[in-house]
């Protein structure tokens, strides 16, 4: 039987433990990501030196704005993520936590995420260019579209790269200007047959694309709530589930006329 001047000290030992476990929980690894806003590129101009859409076998024209494609940063697959981490990023709007597996494909190592990422990219080109030219009905046999873009891996800048084709190849089939020389950012993933698809991190996007000067950016329709979380004052929201009604929407927006649709 403990006497009163033995209680506290017995409280003390009892709570030792529960601090540990508290420091553990703080300082322990979890199964997290931390991101941030990260580069954006303009696919109608260059990247590193060298133009990111490069066309043979039609006529193209120069462009007066920008379409940028936008990314987010994580940390490296390896990098311990801690409590306290998650903590102070949930105080923070640009930076996030996503589960290291929607990052990251789960049981592979640096190189093979960093082959898995390019090989992800080398699709999205593909199909982008597919659609592209579907649109426009051109043949593949007479038109050669290369992209190249430095860094960057994933098939999220498929919707960019498809807009910024049709854009040096004839606009919207009529020879329209699709930006109508404004800086405009998206992002979404597109298939050959022009539907757009859903992303990650489209919150941090935004952020990415208004730092570097875009006012209207472009989001798979189903991450317009996303996408609205922390929206940067100046950056209008166009949501989209094809390419026909990215374009739809950009030519209108130009053009002044016709509704423009808004999450």
């Amino acid at each position: 039987m403990l006497s009163r001047l033995t209680r506290p000290w017995a409280v003390a030992v009892c709570a030792l433990p529960v601090v540990a476990l508290i420091a553990t929980a703080v300082f322990a690894p979890l199964p997290f990501s931390l991101t941030q806003p990260g580069l954006t590129a303009n696919v109608l101009g260059e990247n590193k030196d060298t133009p990111v859409i490069t066309i043979a076998g039609a006529p193209t024209r120069d462009t007066s704005g920008q379409l940028r494609m936008t990314t987010i940063e994580a940390t490296n697959p390896d990098t311990r993520v801690s409590l306290g981490d998650v903590l102070d990023s949930w105080f923070r709007t640009d930076q996030a936590v996503m589960p290291r597996d929607a990052v990251y494909p789960s049981g592979q190592n640096v190189k093979e995420i960093e082959q898995h990422n390019t090989k992800e990219m080398e699709r999205s080109q593909g199909a982008a260019t597919e659609a592209a030219l579907n649109y426009l009905k051109l043949d593949d046999k007479d038109v050669k579209v290369t992209l190249k873009l430095a860094d960057v891996g994933g098939p999220s800048a498929g919707l960019l790269f498809t807009l910024g084709i049709i854009d040096k190849l004839n606009g919207d089939g009529g020879g329209a200007d699709l930006t109508g020389g404004r800086t405009i950012a998206g992002t979404g993933t597109i298939d050959a047959g022009g539907q757009v698809g859903a992303v990650g991190g489209v919150a941090l996007k935004t952020q990415a694309a208004r730092r570097d000067g875009a006012t209207v950016f472009l989001v798979p329709k189903a991450e317009c709530s996303d996408a609205k979380a922390e929206l940067p004052k100046g950056l209008r929201l166009i949501p989209v589930t094809t390419l026909k009604s990215a374009v739809s929407s950009l030519t209108a927006l130009e053009s002044g006329k016709g509704a423009v649709p808004s999450c």
